[in-house]
Formats: structure tokens, sequence, C-alpha cells
């Protein structure tokens, strides 16, 4: 294990700890108004939300890099924004990642606050708490379950990307170089043992994970049941 670099490896973990995090920024207040809106355009939001599941990796990495390009108005603007593209950058990666496992977090979570159901909301209500201190106070604790499942999802998913990635980012070392694409190179120049350490470790880390996430939820039922 010595002679394998590992600078792929904590790459890719820095990428999906700040990709998590974001994730749950942005889809905590999603999911919680894809739970209870009556809005028409729920189904629509909820197939967009839900397109990378079935959309091929390489398709979704394809139309980032021309979302990115500095030829595109979008890519234009951030480079004169912050003097940097995003194509080929770890910025690029963290957004290209956050769509990609955007699912992987929204879905979770909307089927957490859904199980809640209007009678906790309903009470805080009567106590006159306000919408802002429903969902911090009421949802967001009842919903950690969901929570937690939307976290090891988000991250573990991060960790295995590949086609988005290599599309968005290529193959910089120390930059854009994910422990995914360092086990492709391995393999592609016949480097199996070396290849085989990385996916080792990746196996080991993602199956403990679930494992944790798995026994936790189990206690959890038992302690709510």
């Amino acid at each position: 294990m010595s002679g394998v670099d590992l600078g792929p490896l904590w790459l890719t973990l820095r990428l999906a700890a700040i990709v998590t995090f974001l994730l749950l920024l942005l889809a905590a207040p999603l999911a919680w108004w894809l739970s209870q809106t009556r809005s028409r355009a729920k189904p629509v939001i909820e197939a967009l939300t839900a397109l990378p599941l079935v959309l091929p990796p390489t398709v979704l990495g394809f139309y980032l890099l021309i979302l990115f390009s500095p030829k595109s108005t979008f890519g234009a603007f951030w480079v004169q924004a912050t003097g940097e593209t995003l194509t080929f950058s770890f910025t690029g990666l963290v957004i290209a990642s956050m769509l990609y496992s955007l699912p992987f977090a929204v879905q979770p979570l909307q089927a957490a606050f859904e199980s809640l159901g209007r009678a906790p909301m309903e009470a805080a209500a009567m106590l006159r708490a306000s919408p802002f201190d429903r969902f911090f106070t009421v949802a967001l604790p009842l919903a950690k379950r969901g929570f937690l499942t939307a976290t090891v999802l988000s991250f573990t998913h991060t960790l295995g990307e590949f086609g988005v990635v290599l599309m968005v980012g290529g193959n910089i070392p120390g930059k854009t170089k994910v422990i995914s694409i360092a086990i492709y190179e391995h393999v592609e120049t016949i480097r199996y043992a070396d290849a085989h350490v990385l996916s080792a470790i990746l196996l080991v880390f993602s199956f403990v994970t679930l494992l944790i996430v798995y026994s936790l939820n189990r206690q959890a039922a038992r302690i709510t049941g």
C-alpha cells in the first residue's frame, strides 16, 4: 500500500464531504416543500429532481460540460465573477456532483417528512408556532432518520462517481483526479495491484458505512416502536 498514491482518495473524501453538506442545505427545504405542497408543479419538480437516477452519467456530464464552458452564458459569467473556469476544476466537480447526487438527498428527506403526518405540525400551529419554528423545532428533529439516510447515500454515491466527474473535471492529479478515475487509470495501464488497493479501500468503507446506518436505523425503529 505504501507505493499507492492515496491523493485521489483524500480528494474524493473532501469532495464527498463538501457535496453532502451543501446537498443537505439545498435538499431539506426542497424536500419539505415537495412533502407539503399541492401545487400542480410538484410532479415536474419531482421528475427533474429524480432525473439523475435514470439519465446516463455521461449524458449529464456532457450537458454540464457545455453549461460550464466559458463560451456559454453561465460559464462566461462564472469566469468574469471568479476569474476561473468551472470546467476541469474542483468547484465544477462540486456543482456537478451535487446535481448528480441530488435525488439521493431529496427522496429520503421527502419520505421522512411525509411520514410525519399533519398531526405534529397542527399541534405546533395550535401552540402559535410560526411555520419557520415548526420546520426547525418539529419537522427536522422528527425526520432525523431521513437525514441520516440522505447523508450516507449522498456521501457514498459521490464516492463512486465516474462518468460525470470525468466529463466535467477530467483527470488532473491533485485537482480533479478522484478515486474512481484513478482506479480506471490503473486498470487501463494494467496496474491491477494498485487498482485493487484503492478498490478494496472504497469497498470496505462503503460497506462499513452502510452497515452502521442500517444498525442505527434498526435501533431507532425499536426505540420508537
